[in-house]
């Protein structure tokens, strides 16, 4: 599905934006451009999780290759320089690029020479493979390969690992840096590897002066590798942290293979009967549905548990984003077995009924300050339960979930409690954001929203109903929770706005209510249980399609709205400001098409909403979805090249335009 040329590939400034991702279902993860450079701190080869999934380390950087053929010396790397030099210049050599499932494959031409070459990531390992394939040529290739390194902490802090202890082992070198990282193991098999140590300056980094962060970083040449290949022969790369990877294992690429194949049965095989065949760019949204899931230890000691890293290349786990994410990219992918893990995991983080807001990367402890998080959990388990009837599961979590309700009666951190008034949730503090609408500038939190949020009363009523439902199937008291999801939903009431004809955003504020058209009410429409009528909704629906919608999710703020920025970009101030006043967010396509099923019953309408992502995976993290867009056309891709929620929320929406089109959904 994701294929391009030379029209691409030839051009610099077009194939260093779009962008490769490959990760290890433990928080590592290789990454870097089409056109062989480097554009930001964040891309390397072999991105280590040394406290899986975080404490990542950039350990392999890359590797600047040469082919010597009949005579003449062909580039296939690319570097930009401090000094505006770019050299060397492979991508002039790049034939063709395509993702072969998951694995980034190029393929150059060195006159009549075809090459190509693969990179992927051992499942559950520190390790990284590239392979180099002779396809055709007259007479042997002579490879070089100088393998640059580094052992820095994966943000770029300006400092480098140096000086480096380079020693030669059997077929390659073991880099070791001083502080806590792993050694990092170098071997291309059936060549020979040359220690070296030198400090290269100065590499440019495009994409990082584009968002105001540090654009120079320095590695280390740590080795020089070389092999002769006959035409049809391969020679293997091998990059791994730690001691315990020595070798290459001849079945590590059909490995992975073989794991993209099984991913996208179990994803064929959960789709309805009957269902009609699926654009193939949703299969390739299977399988980036993939790199997110990753272990996270258990408090409780044993098996490994399960997590969702919200974002490549920068993001941690987050609380949030995992339970948003969850229902997409494990249940619509026919990997339910994965849900409960990370269901299960979360519950034992729960925190005076509050869900952490992340894992950050240097600390120990997570972070509580998130209002929606735990509400989001409430649907997750919803979900899971509704897909699997995994009434265990739900037996052991409700106490938790019981937990959580009475937290949020009596009050819990910054100042999240029930009013006993009406029966809504209220919360927030000066200088803490709470909301998923949680950008902040040293001290100063743009979108505030201190007060009625109205997405988290949509899922207060939610989180109640569903309660009172858990309660029933388990045989506890479901009264408590119909009484306080009835007092809710008539309080709810106020949150209509009949001059606008939408909710207000925030009620009960500082300064009273919000009126600023947001897409948050649309979940007073998409969640299971809406507090409003079928007139109310359309008319939500309507109001957001109208100055919210495009056509790769919806923006934050109407551009109507005096605060509306419809640009991303510039230093951290500048970014976090526009960040949730006007930037087009991909996640909340899924929300909306929900919503516009539940009231206009229109699937094929919704269907061609949801198109567009398809063309928006060849343009960015390639195969899967940004996080943001700008919110002006023609709403250029921002952030994360490839954010959880984005591509889960696509495939869920898929998922319930499946069912919706479904004949046996149909004649039931």
């Amino acid at each position: 599905m994701v294929g391009m040329g030379r029209e691409i590939c030839g051009d610099l400034g077009i194939a260093e934006g779009r962008e490769w991702l490959v990760t290890n279902g433990i928080g590592g993860y290789g990454s870097g451009t089409v056109a062989g450079s480097i554009t930001r701190g964040y891309h390397g080869l072999l991105v280590a999780a040394l406290r899986p999934p975080v404490d990542r380390r950039l350990m392999l950087v890359k590797l600047d290759e040469v082919v010597t053929y009949r005579g003449v010396a062909w580039d296939l790397a690319s570097n930009r320089w401090a000094s505006g030099a770019v050299a060397p210049s492979g991508f002039v050599n790049i034939e063709h690029f395509s993702l072969e499932g998951s694995i980034p494959c190029w393929r150059y031409a060195c006159a009549d020479a075809l090459l190509e070459k693969r990179v992927w990531m051992e499942q559950g390992q520190n390790t990284t493979y590239v392979a180099y394939t002779v396809l055709q040529a007259r007479e042997p290739l002579r490879f070089t390969a100088r393998a640059i390194a580094n052992n820095r902490v994966f943000h770029n802090t300006g400092t480098v690992a140096w000086p480096a202890e380079i020693s030669a082992v059997s077929g390659g070198v073991r880099v070791v840096t001083a502080g806590d990282a792993l050694p990092l193991f170098l071997k291309l098999e059936g060549g020979a590897a040359t220690p070296t140590s030198e400090l290269y300056r100065g590499f440019a980094l495009p994409a990082e002066t584009a968002r105001g962060l540090l654009d120079r970083d320095d590695n280390i040449h740590v080795a020089t590798f070389e092999a002769t290949l006959l035409p049809g022969e391969t020679v293997v790369f091998l990059a791994a942290a730690g001691d315990g990877i020595t070798s290459v294992d001849p079945e590590a690429l059909p490995r992975r293979r073989a794991r993209d194949q099984a991913l996208l049965s179990a994803w064929s095989g959960a789709r309805p009967p009957g269902a009609a065949a699926a654009p193939g760019w949703v299969s390739q949204l299977v399988l980036a549905a993939d790199q997110f899931v990753v272990d996270r230890a258990r408090t409780s000691g044993g098996s490994p548990g399960k997590s969702i890293i919200a974002g490549y290349h920068w993001f941690e786990d987050w609380g949030r984003d995992t339970m948003i994410s969850l229902p997409g990219l494990a249940l619509s992918t026919g990997q339910a077995s994965i849900a409960a893990p990370i269901l299960r995991t979360f519950a034992e983080f729960v925190s005076q009924g509050m869900l952490p807001n992340r894992f950050p990367d240097g600390a120990a402890l997570p972070e509580y300050n998130t209002m929606d998080a735990t509400l989001w959990y409430f649907q997750a388990i919803r979900a899971c339960h509704e897909a699997t009837g995994d009434d265990a599961l739900l037996r052991d979590l409700f106490p938790v979930l019981r937990e959580i309700v009475d937290w949020h009666i009596r009050g819990t951190r910054y100042g999240i409690q029930v009013d006993a008034g009406d029966g809504l949730l209220r919360g927030g503090q000066d200088g803490v954001q709470l909301t998923w609408m949680d950008a902040k500038v040293g001290d100063r939190v743009i979108t505030p929203r201190i007060g009625k949020p109205v997405e988290i009363n949509a899922l207060w009523y939610n989180a109640l109903r569903v309660m009172a439902a858990f309660a029933a199937r388990l045989g506890e008291p479901a009264e408590p929770y119909q009484g306080m999801a009835e007092k809710a939903l008539a309080s709810f009431e106020r949150f209509w706005n009949a001059a606008a004809g939408y909710c207000y955003d925030v009620l009960d504020g500082p300064a009273g209510a919000e009126a600023a058209l947001r897409p948050n009410q649309l979940f007073a429409v998409s969640l299971p249980e809406s507090p409003l009528s079928l007139e109310r909704q359309r008319a939500v629906v309507d109001a957001c399609a109208r100055a919210l919608l495009t056509s790769h999710g919806l923006r934050s703020l109407a551009q109507s709205e005096p605060a509306y920025h419809g640009f991303y970009g510039g230093d951290q101030e500048h970014r976090d400001s526009a960040y949730h006043q006007g930037m087009v967010w991909a996640w909340l396509i899924g929300p909306f098409i929900e919503a516009h099923l539940r009231v206009y019953r229109d699937p094929e309408a919704a269907r061609r909403l949801l198109a567009p992502m398809g063309d928006h995976i060849n343009a960015a993290g390639l195969g899967s979805i940004s996080e943001i867009f700008d919110g002006d056309a023609p709403f250029a891709p921002r952030g994360c090249i490839a954010q959880a929620w984005s591509v889960g929320e696509a495939l869920r929406a898929f998922t319930l335009l499946d069912q919706a089109a479904s004949p046996v959904r149909k004649l039931a």
